[in-house]
């Protein structure tokens, strides 16, 4: 696959950083039956700024994205662009470029035509439209693919493609809906990285939904965590992971162990030790909590001694997983290879918080629990 780096420079004005558009959702609601897929949905995303709407099916990412577009209606809430609202403009008249999970390609067309669809629509003379399709095609790396039809081409292929066509109307405001979800993983890792190559390059305003965690935390400025169609948590990829404010959070974004705890006067007690409640955390005056940690939050060392011992090892490169199993709690733990190798299968072990603090939530039924 051709990097997008190496894509010759053109003279279209896509291909220098322009200043993209802000957008606000405010309140969005939308019901279907007795489903509410938006539940007082907010968000706010700055000019240029990559943000990911992230959360499991059903969560209303999707129904928002399409909101935005102008392809579903809205019960309650307003969509403003540059401080519009658009809530009553029609999808073809907002200036929105989308890029669907299927590629929705003209199969009847080659793909120096489906990238000048748009343009043909808005009646641009036949010289200047094939003109910004080639340069677009040029600026994704499918300048030597321009007379081949769909299926003539791969499904990356296919998907930049669809990203030139959605680019070429110049739009204040670019949608993918889980755009790379089709493709095999080595074409999605190279895809993504394109993605926010490009991205990056044009600074457009740009609004992502995925359920992969991966993309989301290594193509977006900012993820917003949905949940119930409401936003649980809107950060960046580095405080969403290392700092959430909800539980949901903690356990959907990255791996958690729940481990329960002893609340004492805003501090919980972990395997003796006292530790600090992290902001955000609730239940902490009741009984029954746990704490939710990560594997980089704990550490353990051997001690004949102790009761915990390791039930699996998971060697990941320079940090191997182990998991620990406290009483009937089992509890993934991250340390560097070198240290873990003294360590083997069997082994007793003394468990031990190393994070600042912990975020403590009400204690979830026990489940049976996975070793990855």
């Amino acid at each position: 696959m051709t990097e997008l780096h190496d894509a010759a420079p053109t003279v279209s004005s896509l291909t220098r950083p322009t200043t993209g558009a802000r957008v606000n959702l405010e309140g969005l609601v939308r019901t279907y039956g007795l489903t509410r897929a938006l539940d007082g949905f907010t968000l706010a995303v700055e000019p240029g700024e990559f943000v990911a709407l992230l959360g499991p099916s059903g969560c209303g990412k999707t129904t928002a994205l399409r909101v935005l577009a102008g392809f579903e209606r809205l019960d309650r809430g307003r969509v403003t662009v540059d401080g519009v609202d658009v809530v009553k403009v029609s999808a073809q008249h907002r200036d929105m470029g989308m890029v669907f999970q299927s590629y929705s390609l003209f199969p009847n067309m080659n793909a120096l035509n489906n990238v000048a669809f748009g343009l043909r629509m808005r009646h641009q003379r036949a010289l200047q439209r094939r003109q910004k399709a080639g340069e677009l095609l040029e600026l994704v790396g499918l300048s030597d693919q321009a007379t081949k039809y769909p299926h003539q081409m791969s499904g990356g292929q296919q998907q930049r493609v669809a990203l030139a066509r959605a680019l070429a109307i110049e739009p204040r405001v670019l949608l993918l809906d889980e755009p790379l979800s089709a493709l095999d993983a080595k074409v999605r890792g190279e895809l993504r990285d394109q993605i926010r190559q490009l991205q990056q390059r044009l600074a457009i305003t740009t609004v992502f939904v995925t359920h992969d965690q991966e993309e989301a935390l290594s193509m977006a400025d900012r993820v917003c965590v949905m949940s119930n169609g409401r936003a649980e948590q809107t950060a960046t990829p580095a405080v969403l992971y290392s700092r959430p404010t909800t539980p949901f959070v903690a356990e959907f974004v990255g791996v958690s162990s729940r481990v329960p705890v002893t609340p004492l006067d805003g501090e919980v007690e972990l395997f003796g030790q006292r530790c600090r409640v992290r902001s955000g955390s609730v239940g902490v005056t009741v009984d029954g909590v746990d704490a939710l940690l990560r594997p980089e939050d704990l550490t353990v060392t051997a001690d004949p001694s102790a009761l915990p011992f390791v039930t699996h090892k998971s060697f990941l490169g320079a940090t191997t997983r182990l998991v620990v199993q406290v009483d009937e709690v089992p509890i993934r733990v991250d340390l560097r290879s070198d240290v873990a190798a003294d360590i083997e299968l069997g082994a007793r072990v003394r468990p031990a918080v190393v994070a600042r603090d912990v975020l403590v939530a009400p204690r979830a039924p026990r489940r049976e629990s996975t070793t990855d």
